[in-house]
């Protein structure tokens, strides 16, 4: 099976010449269709910057980025602006919902931008808010819904468009412990349920016990990989605690 993300000597440099940070320093891997992989590593070590440069927020100082067949360094302003809206999916820590509309208009607005048909945008908008558990948020604004509540709608954006990759920075630093497991579990419904490709930047242990195999990043450099493979979320968890205590980071909530 080809990979649906395929990340080849990536780099990204700050700076000028005698004052360079290396934020991304050779750093290779790929993501296969349905994975749910997390991205771990203790601040500063170029976990969000490479996120960033995956969804076409920054620029790369090297190396090739390549989601579904297409090397995204290489697209021309315009077609990566297209390729960004039709097959990236994100949901960040900010939840990034525009106050003016409603939850409905919220959700519908990227195919609204692609010009579907109205009849179509009813029906996703309908369906994909019953799968993050937020029908019931359709005709509220932002302000009148739960910090939880806004995370699952800007969820149900991201995934509404159908994309190669749904990417999250941090989905889960804004809420409380029960809005998170929400998240969580909705997150784990889209991939085990619907084959949703997930990339999901984290710095919290029990946000990451909820991927199948998660990245660890030091120095904008490869550190290690954890499989979960048959172990339960809670042997996870400890394994991931290990290599956090490791690396010198946060070990975030427990099990």
């Amino acid at each position: 099976m080809e990979p649906i993300l395929t990340v080849s000597h990536l780099q990204k440099y700050y700076g000028s010449r005698g004052n360079i940070t290396r934020a991304i320093d050779d750093l290779s891997f790929s993501v296969q269709p349905g994975e749910f992989v997390g991205i771990m590593g203790a601040s500063g070590s170029g976990k969000t910057t490479l996120l960033n440069c995956i969804a076409t927020i920054d620029t790369v100082t090297g190396g090739s980025i390549v989601i579904d067949k297409q090397d995204i360094t290489r697209l021309p302003r315009k077609a990566l602006s297209r390729f960004r809206r039709e097959r990236l999916g994100f949901v960040f820590q900010d939840c990034n919902l525009l106050d003016t509309l409603t939850g409905r208009e919220n959700i519908a607005l990227a195919l609204t931008i692609l010009r579907r048909p109205a009849g179509e945008i009813e029906r996703q908008v309908a369906q994909t808010a019953k799968l993050l558990d937020v029908a019931d948020c359709l005709d509220k604004y932002p302000y009148q819904m739960s910090g939880g509540q806004r995370q699952r709608v800007a969820a149900a954006r991201a995934i509404i468009t159908n994309p190669a990759l749904v990417l999250a920075d941090e989905p889960t630093g804004a809420l409380d412990s029960k809005s998170a497991r929400l998240l969580l579990d909705r997150f784990e419904h889209l991939n085990v349920e619907q084959g949703a490709t997930i990339l999901m930047v984290t710095h919290d242990a029990f946000t990451a016990s909820y991927c199948r195999r998660i990245l660890f990043i030091k120095d904008g450099r490869p550190f290690t990989e954890l499989i979960r493979g048959n172990d339960d979320r809670k042997a996870f968890f400890a394994k991931i605690i290990d290599v956090v205590t490791l690396l010198g980071g946060d070990s975030g909530d427990v099990l």
